[in-house]
């Protein structure tokens, strides 16, 4: 029943956040896990349990590199913390709960900004836990290109060093908004670390013949993918630090 008609499920990007916090959940879960997400299902809720039932069965997404991804999205956490890093600007930050389980110090300020709808989901079903640090949600359109600058700057001014996430957004950006995405990050001078992940061309297209299809056909289509490697965002402000693929790291 719950595969019979995917836009009943899936009708906005903020839907695909449900669908990754039931597979952090799952994770969770197994006696060997690499982390320990134990909030997941709880802020996936019902919806995100019928949206990854019917993301495996149709769209066959699997869930190892949510995983890694994941893993190595908390490792560079945790890094940037002890060099020093006082603020995280979670971007497009859906319902990732990472101030929550991660050992992270009290004095952290952690900056989540998303769209108004997952957002005030978001408030509503932690309302009763505790984050490890401070914690912020703020709503903005990032397609907005002058609010966005805008809480750029205004963020910028109250960091001396601040790590920027990027998860799962990038690929579903066109060409135009990651290049502009990348240079108004670069223009903040406190906007010290950017940690993202990219996928190739050829990646990217069979992405779209599986998974990317579905969601094409609920109107968030996944179009970004490049064959230059990090190299891409060296020429828009940014230099190298690590890079790690995620089919090594499960192959670890």
């Amino acid at each position: 029943m719950f595969i019979s008609h995917m836009s009943k499920y899936l009708t906005h990007i903020s839907d695909t956040a449900r669908w990754v916090a039931v597979l952090r959940g799952q994770e969770s879960a197994r006696r060997d896990r690499l982390f320990n997400d134990h909030l997941a299902f709880k802020i996936a809720g019902i919806e995100g349990a019928a949206i990854a039932g019917m993301m495996k069965l149709r769209g066959k997404m699997p869930a190892w590199p949510i995983v890694m991804r994941t893993v190595v999205l908390d490792e560079h956490v945790l890094r940037a913390v002890k060099e020093g890093v006082d603020m995280v600007i979670d971007l497009a930050a859906g319902l990732d709960a990472r101030p929550y389980r991660l050992d992270l110090p009290a004095n952290l300020t952690w900056v989540d900004v998303d769209l108004p709808d997952i957002t005030a989901y978001k408030n509503s079903a932690l309302t009763s836990e505790r984050p490890k640090c401070k914690v912020e949600r703020i709503v903005v359109d990032l397609a907005d290109v002058v609010a966005r600058r805008k809480l750029f700057a205004e963020l910028g001014a109250r960091t001396k060093k601040a790590l920027i996430i990027t998860e799962g957004l990038l690929v579903y950006l066109t060409e135009e908004q990651v290049r502009g995405l990348a240079q108004d990050l670069a223009a903040v001078p406190t906007f010290k670390l950017w940690t993202l992940e990219m996928v190739n061309a050829n990646l990217l297209a069979r992405l779209q013949k599986t998974v990317g299809r579905r969601l094409r056909e609920a109107g968030m289509p996944m179009q970004w993918g490049s064959n230059e490697g990090p190299g891409y965002f060296e020429k828009l402000g940014w230099r190298l630090v690590e890079a790690r693929s995620m089919a090594r790291e499960a192959g670890k």
